[in-house]
């Protein structure tokens, strides 16, 4: 059996921003991957995909976008080659189409069995991030006929049959999606519940410029009063590009906005009737955000105007054919279930201090509000490398206590 001092899990950006910092301080590693570097990037995004993230915010330990458009946002495909050639410069050691299905701990560390052999291992980083997205128990409810799709399984609409879509979900992969279908001709009802809307801009700037300048991509976990809560908030109500897509904008468009689905029964999809109320608390907490940057600015900027509220309905018969297939727009988990390790809580959430898990050598990167708020986005991935790599190497024993300074390229 092969061993190493470390096995990263993934090698998406998280999983490489590890391994640069594992290999500043001369730590052993190799990187595990299931199939091909940026494997998420190339096999769960829709077709038409942008980043939420303008370019300049592109950036990995030691490597940083180039291009001639900072402002611009980059397609999924665009992030696979970004992520690939930074796996490349920093010559990581990825294995790649190497799938890991356990995880075990032993008196000498761990051993992560693969489907090409086993290694060994006295620490494990899991960054494999939110890969897995379940149809809720909702699904198993839906009438005969009705086709019914995750998004990440959404590629474009031709996938779909003819007819009424509802899309499932108000953040900003819902958003996206309803609007790429309903262009495509077909009639399309958004069912919405607790979401965050904000501006693709304000005061010419990106809105993600202004979180950067003001510092609230930094607030740190261990500063946040719910951080439950923070960790589970639907994603910024955007999409990558110069304009904004909120409720106002997809209604103008002829999009139905309806309650949360609640439930379907007897074949009818039963909505919340607080719709009112959740987009009323999504426009005051916008309100507060734009007060924060114009504390910080000084003066008022533009503010959008409150989100319009339809008389929507609350039942919607799906056996009537107005509606002929779904998709889940739910939010995306970690997959764990490879990990023999008992560092669950009861309902099966890995239990972690800012990615530094419950059990003795054992680690998770790239997981939404992890060690900070920018931890969300690529972004985010260096500074919380740094740091769980600095945890790691006290665990190992001080492994080199001055690792190789990384400079930005």
């Amino acid at each position: 059996m092969p061993a190493t001092t470390t096995v990263v899990v993934g090698a998406g950006h998280n999983g490489l921003a590890i391994s640069r910092h594992l290999a500043a301080r001369s730590i052993d590693h190799v990187v595990l991957e299931r199939g091909r570097v940026a494997h998420s990037w190339r096999t769960q995004r829709w077709d038409s995909l942008r980043l939420l993230t303008p370019n300049w915010m592109t950036r990995l330990p030691g490597h940083a976008y180039d291009g001639d458009d900072p402002d611009g946002y980059l397609s999924a495909t665009e992030v696979a080659e970004f992520v690939t050639g930074y796996a490349a410069a920093s010559a990581a050691p990825v294995r790649t189409e190497t799938t890991v299905t356990a995880v075990r701990a032993t008196d000498a560390g761990f051993t992560v069995a693969t489907d090409r052999g086993d290694w060994s291992a006295r620490s494990v980083v899991l960054a494999a991030g939110a890969t897995t997205a379940p149809l809720p128990a909702l699904a198993a409810a839906l009438p005969d006929g009705i086709e019914s799709l995750a998004a990440l399984d959404y590629r474009n609409p031709a996938q779909l049959p003819e007819g009424g879509v509802l899309v499932v979900g108000g953040a900003a992969s819902g958003v996206q999606i309803a609007e790429e279908i309903h262009r495509s001709g077909r009639p399309v009802t958004l069912a919405t519940g607790e979401h965050v809307r904000v501006p693709r801009r304000y005061r010419d700037r990106d809105i993600l410029w202004w979180l950067d300048r003001i510092g609230l991509l930094d607030e740190r976990f261990d500063r946040i009063d719910d951080l439950v809560r923070a960790r589970n908030l639907a994603s910024f109500q955007l999409v990558g590009g110069g304009r904004t897509v909120d409720f106002n904008a997809l209604q103008e468009q002829g999009i139905r906005l309806v309650g949360k689905l609640a439930g379907i029964r007897d074949g009818k999809a039963q909505f919340s009737g607080s719709l009112r109320n959740v987009v009323t608390l999504a426009d005051l907490k916008l309100n507060r955000l734009l007060d924060s940057i114009d504390a910080h600015a000084g003066g008022t900027g533009e503010r959008p105007e409150p989100t319009r509220v339809p008389d929507s309905p609350l039942l919607l018969d799906l056996t009537r054919g107005e509606i002929r297939s779904v998709v889940w727009a739910t939010g995306i988990k970690p997959d764990h279930s490879w990990l023999e390790v008992p560092a669950f809580d009861p309902r099966g959430r890995l239990r972690h201090h800012g990615g530094v898990v419950d059990w003795p050598g054992l680690y998770v990167t790239g997981l939404p509000v992890l060690r900070r708020r920018r931890s969300t986005y690529i972004d985010g991935s260096g500074a919380d490398a740094a740091e769980l790599t600095a945890h790691l190497a006290e665990h190992l024993g001080g492994s080199d206590p001055h690792p190789q300074p990384i400079e930005a390229s």
